[in-house]
């Protein structure tokens, strides 16, 4: 399988990308989300983590091999999952990729039903099954922060933050409380070397 591609962006399309990584170009399927990030990288070097599957009919004769692209390791981890909810799949999870997976995540977590059967291809009755299957696999991904530019990692998960969510909603604290206390205390700029230096620092915020 191949995992990741590295090379020169030489196209964006409507749904798919053209890298140069030589002696081949390869066309790399795009959510839209990603799709808007990479617009203004052509001519620039970038790497995405890939997914390759197969389109077609094994009994027309006719599979054609695909690649898909993601920004992030994350991401390309959250659509697997997405594909793997019954009546997903490939295509139809690649559609409704017009997001960032922090924000599709906090919406499958927080069970917003209305909101996640708006994404194309997502309807009502899909997006109560995402919400069922998927919902406690979220915390990770809606707690992915700000890391750098589309071609080293637009978001990055940290240990640190996944560790003091977990200690917060110990601690008594709901999901969505635990996941502002951290957005809130990272949005200052600080770095944080340890889960106990992070939670000390949301609970002077908090006094």
């Amino acid at each position: 399988m191949i995992v990741s591609i590295a090379g020169k962006l030489v196209q964006v399309g409507e749904i798919s990308v053209i890298i140069q990584a030589a002696p081949f170009d390869y066309e790399v399927y795009v959510g839209d989300y990603t799709r808007r990030q990479l617009q203004n990288q052509i001519g620039n070097e970038v790497r995405l983590h890939t997914l390759d599957y197969i389109e077609g009919n094994a009994q027309g004769g006719r599979l054609t091999p695909r690649l898909i692209g993601f920004s992030t390791l994350p991401e390309r981890q959250f659509f697997d999952l997405f594909c793997s909810v019954d009546g997903v799949g490939v295509k139809k999870a690649l559609r409704a990729m017009v997001r960032p997976v922090k924000e599709l995540a906090v919406l499958i977590e927080e069970q917003d039903a209305k909101t996640l059967s708006a994404l194309p291809g997502i309807g009502p009755a899909t997006s109560e099954k995402v919400i069922a299957k998927l919902r406690r696999k979220m915390p990770r991904f809606a707690l992915m922060v700000a890391g750098g530019e589309v071609a080293d990692a637009m978001e990055v998960e940290s240990p640190i933050v996944s560790d003091t969510y977990d200690a917060l909603v110990t601690l008594g604290h709901s999901e969505s409380d635990a996941r502002k206390l951290i957005d809130e205390t990272l949005a200052t700029g600080k770095k944080f070397k340890d889960t106990e230096s992070l939670l000390t620092a949301i609970y002077q915020r908090s006094k």
